[in-house]
């Protein structure tokens, strides 16, 4: 008997983060697979070009902070103008500046606590308070890290503080609005072949794309088969590493 997956064709899903990386690759991912999307990001010229490699009647996009919870309800706001509807919400956008307790400015500190948390607060939010208008419930994914899961690799203790807490938040979430039939899943991928890793330079000389680690698409993947998971099957966590990673 065939594996039963839900269809996505014909669906709408806000990514955030969708300029570049990660989000970008899930969104190409989810328009071939025949959703519309509505792409969140900080910088706008990501957006123009992200439109011009997608059809014009399958994107939709909004430019700005996430860590500003307006634009959350923005990027819903697009899709139900857009296509009258929302049914997935995937939190993508994530900051990380790396080095010891004492290296990140306040800044910076501030910065990563409201976009990996806030952030993701903020389109949840939106996104559920949507989900209770209309019947058939919706999902909510959050892109986490494994350095959340646990000590973390070195040099990242502020980031993974913040991953956490977006992991936890989710977790928690997920058992508040199960039974209206809202589902909320995490995926934490290692280390990434992506300008955002490379920032930690753990990928010495290479350039991101040659690293030997995990790729925007086997994440975007994921987030993508976790969609199409039947509704009965939650992804609480799905950790992923590639074979060039210790996991502990």
């Amino acid at each position: 008997m065939a594996q039963e997956m839900r269809e996505i064709d014909g669906t709408v899903v806000v990514v955030t983060g969708a300029g570049s990386g990660i989000g970008a690759e899930t969104v190409r991912q989810l328009v071939e697979a025949g959703a519309f999307v509505v792409a969140g990001d900080l910088v706008p010229e990501r957006l123009d070009e992200l439109r011009r490699r997608h059809p014009e009647e399958r994107i939709r996009t909004v430019a700005g902070d996430i860590s500003d919870p307006g634009v959350s309800e923005a990027l819903v706001a697009a899709g139900v103008e857009a296509w009258g509807r929302v049914d997935s919400a995937v939190a993508v956008a994530g900051v990380g500046f790396f080095g010891g307790v004492l290296d990140p400015t306040e800044d910076q500190v501030r910065t990563m606590a409201e976009v990996n948390l806030l952030g993701t607060v903020w389109l949840a939010r939106a996104a559920v308070r949507h989900f209770r208008t209309r019947p058939g419930g919706g999902d909510v994914i959050v892109v986490g890290s494994v350095a959340g899961l646990g000590p973390g690799g070195g040099n990242e203790a502020v980031y993974a503080g913040t991953k956490a807490a977006q992991m936890q938040f989710a977790t928690s979430l997920d058992r508040e609005v199960r039974g209206e039939g809202i589902r909320v899943s995490t995926v934490a991928p290692a280390g990434v072949n992506t300008a955002f890793a490379a920032a930690t330079g753990r990928f010495g000389d290479a350039a991101p794309e040659e690293a030997d680690f995990l790729r925007t698409a086997d994440v975007a993947a994921a987030l993508v088969t976790t969609l199409r998971q039947p509704r009965r099957m939650r992804t609480a966590l799905w950790s992923m590493w590639s074979l060039s990673e210790a996991n502990g």
